[in-house]
């Protein structure tokens, strides 16, 4: 899979650009604020329908204009589809090979990206929204239907809580909650088993990778941490189904005297340990860099067992908060096998970098390809 095309009209602060990328690696090197992140930005839209650094369409249009346009050629499988996406600032309108996607979920699948910058430290560090997110993005770019529940799982959640406050309130009665709690259960159940299955691949992937950076001397490990009791990827669904039931029972008058659901999917966690260690408490600041990178090299290869080819890897100026070791792994597992597409404020910065490459230059939201690497 790999991005043979894109044109931008009117995103963030590249007024138009129109660009074909080499199907290995790409290189995109100016200052900050030049809009090199908006190209890689751009591609993460593609496959996922979102950015991963807003939530409002509005800021991705360029400043003075009132729409923007992306087209790309993708292809996947050596089979070549066209997505499209343009927002006018009320209506987003995508279609894949000119036929309209109605619904983001739809989109899901055709492109498959996998993200790394440095604010993907806080995957690590950061509260267990950013692992629920990791754990989201990913299962959702290989199985749609885990995308479609979420979303509906979301939307029980928010319907759920306004329940919660009016029951507190006296407004409405406690047998109201029945009808929600079975689809709060239901649907919550559905994810968090596909959660455990994915967690159990991850973590076998992400133990190997980290072994290898750390020459044996580490051992990570990861574990999905319930809200509703524990639990095991060795239990069915109807068995999770049954855990979490009897939890909402036991903790009715709790959640409706706080007004909201303390429990599900949307309250979990991932624990990552190093040694036995809470990495995320107690790991240095070199195994959290450490444990970050064996996460994403082991989403990457997770993709590729379920999808059958590797994803588009962007990598967002990672090159320099990495040391010579991780560079090497990273370079290794990349190398002639990913499209990948990186951003430095320097080329010097990525002289480990052998092979062929395409190489751009970005000021001020112009793109200029240059000579690269033949």
């Amino acid at each position: 899979m790999y991005v043979k095309r894109i044109y931008l009209k009117n995103y963030r602060n590249i007024k138009e650009a129109d660009l074909s990328f080499d199907s290995s690696l790409n290189l995109f090197i100016g200052a900050n604020a030049q809009g090199k992140t908006n190209i890689l930005e751009s591609i993460y839209l593609l496959g996922t329908g979102t950015s991963h650094r807003t939530n409002r369409d509005i800021n991705l249009i360029h400043w003075g204009k009132d729409y923007f346009y992306i087209k790309s050629s993708i292809i996947k499988r050596n089979r070549e589809i066209t997505i499209s996406f343009g927002y006018d600032g009320s209506k987003k309108e995508i279609k894949v090979d000119n036929n309209p996607i109605h619904r983001i979920s739809d989109l899901m699948g055709y492109v498959n990206v996998v993200i790394f910058s440095p604010e993907d430290l806080q995957l690590v560090k950061g509260g267990p929204i950013f692992r629920r997110r990791f754990l989201n993005l990913d299962i959702s770019q290989v199985n749609p239907y885990y995308f479609h529940n979420l979303q509906k799982y979301n939307q029980v959640v928010k319907q759920r809580n306004l329940l919660l406050k009016e029951i507190r309130e006296g407004k409405k009665v406690v047998d109201l909650l029945f009808v929600w709690n079975q689809q709060l259960t239901d649907l919550g159940s559905r994810l968090i088993k596909k959660r455990l299955e994915v967690v159990e691949k991850i973590d076998i992937l992400a133990r190997l990778v980290h072994r290898r950076i750390t020459d044996g001397r580490e051992n990570l490990k990861l574990k999905y941490e319930s809200s509703i009791g524990e639990i095991s990827n060795q239990m069915t669904r109807e068995e999770i189904k049954e855990i979490f039931e009897n939890r909402l029972k036991k903790e009715q008058e709790n959640e409706i005297s706080r007004g909201v659901s303390l429990f599900g999917p949307h309250r979990d966690d991932l624990e990552l340990t190093v040694n036995g260690i809470n990495v995320r408490q107690f790991g240095s600041q070199g195994q959290q860099r450490t444990t970050a990178l064996a996460l994403k090299i082991a989403e990457l290869e997770y993709m590729k067992s379920e999808m059958g080819e590797y994803p588009i890897l962007l990598l967002d100026d990672v090159f320099s908060e990495l040391d010579a070791v991780r560079k090497s792994q990273l370079l290794e597992v990349i190398r002639d096998k990913i499209q990948t597409f990186i951003t430095s404020t320097d080329l010097d910065s990525l002289e480990e970098i052998n092979g062929k490459y395409r190489l751009f230059y970005i000021n001020d939201g112009q793109v200029v390809q240059k000579k690269g690497s033949e």
